[in-house]
């Protein structure tokens, strides 16, 4: 079978690219003649591929034949018995998904980029003998500071917990590994539950200066309505930056329309937010993607020069001074709340890491169709 990628608009960057299939599931795909990473999808139907660099107007051609990639692959290794999920790309370890009993909200950190840096702001350890700025700060992870009265943001007394119930799939492989994680958001005494969520975690083959994960949660209303209040302190997507990133050290943000540092960034819509700086003697950030069948698309950024980034579409009355406009949100029974996010993870700043680009591919991929 043989397929044809038109790349009209702009360069295709190398990067995750998924095709809608429904054939062998171990596919090899040659891409000029060469072969790269493919890997089958099968409770998606889709084939997903690692597809090379395209210029612009560029027609190329993929062949797609029996067989198994053999080459590198994206591989989590669980050690329940310290509730962590490591994740490898290839020989590098990347990253970690921590869901003990002793976690208040699952998380990831590190987030490991060239020469072995994290661009994540290690977890606080027990007693916060650092004297760090807000403990619950502890990597990438989802909250939000009043859910039907529950604080499950902070971890200041009475805080609610996001407690992990069972991994639903645990996948490997040439192109993707995923993680689909399944939790229960739990009031401060963690005998009521509140709502359900699952998380999904999809981490890609790239090379360490340009890591890639899509991040999709769902939040369903299993128990009754949820009533998100209006709080600035609120990220479904929040992460936590080196302090050496930080833009009131030598770091920068910046987001799609232009705005530089908190100023310009916090309590501003954007379709994209990115967060760079030396990490030792390299210069590193972390982007967030927000996608367009998000709730109240383009969101608002909770992004703070001290290193917090989250995606906020919930304190509208503190981003804009104004108590007339509420953000709250309600979810009736039974209904979910779906949001997916795109984490880029690079080297260099927003242009050299070509962050623009990257988001236009993300939502505008180069065509695909059968020869």
């Amino acid at each position: 079978m043989k397929m044809r990628i038109e790349n009209k608009k702009r360069k295709w960057l190398a990067g995750p690219y998924v095709i809608d299939f429904d054939g062998e599931t171990e596919t090899k795909c040659f891409f000029n003649g060469k072969e790269i990473p493919s890997q089958v999808d099968i409770k998606q139907k889709k084939l997903a591929l690692i597809l090379p660099d395209i210029e612009q107007n560029e027609i190329v051609e993929l062949e797609l034949t029996a067989g198994k990639f053999n080459g590198s692959e994206v591989k989590f290794i669980d050690r329940p018995e310290k509730g962590i999920l490591d994740i490898m790309i290839g020989q590098e370890y990347f990253s970690s998904y921590h869901y003990g009993n002793n976690v208040v909200r699952p998380f990831l950190n590190p987030l490991i980029t060239v020469n072995g840096k994290s661009v994540l702001r290690p977890p606080v350890a027990e007693g916060n003998p650092e004297k760090l700025d807000h403990i619950h700060h502890r990597g990438l992870w989802v909250a939000h500071g009043d859910i039907n009265g529950v604080d499950n943001w902070s971890e200041t007394t009475g805080h609610g917990w996001t407690v992990h119930q069972e991994f639903i799939e645990i996948t490997s492989g040439p192109v993707f590994g995923r993680l689909h994680a399944k939790s229960f958001w739990m009031d401060g005494s963690k005998t009521k539950k509140i709502c359900e969520e699952e998380r999904i975690i999809t981490v890609y083959n790239m090379p360490a200066s340009a890591r890639i994960i899509d991040h999709f949660t769902i939040l369903r209303a299993s128990e009754g309505e949820l009533i998100f209040r209006d709080t600035k302190e609120s990220g479904l997507l929040s992460i936590r930056v080196m302090p050496s990133m930080q833009a009131n050290q030598k770091g920068t943000l910046e987001n799609s329309i232009g705005g530089i540092n908190e100023d310009e960034c916090w309590g501003k819509r954007a379709q994209w937010c990115d967060y760079y700086g030396p990490v030792d003697d390299i210069v590193v950030g972390i982007s967030v993607f927000d996608h367009p069948a998000n709730l109240r698309y383009p969101t608002w950024w909770h992004i703070r020069n001290y290193g917090l980034f989250s995606a906020n579409f919930f304190g509208l009355s503190e981003f804009t001074g104004d108590k007339k406009i509420s953000g709250t949100y309600i979810l009736p029974a039974c209904q979910e709340m779906k949001l997916f996010y795109r984490i880029y993870v690079h080297q260099g700043d927003t242009r050299q890491a070509m962050v623009p680009a990257r988001y236009l591919n993300f939502l505008y991929p180069a065509q695909a169709s059968k020869i």
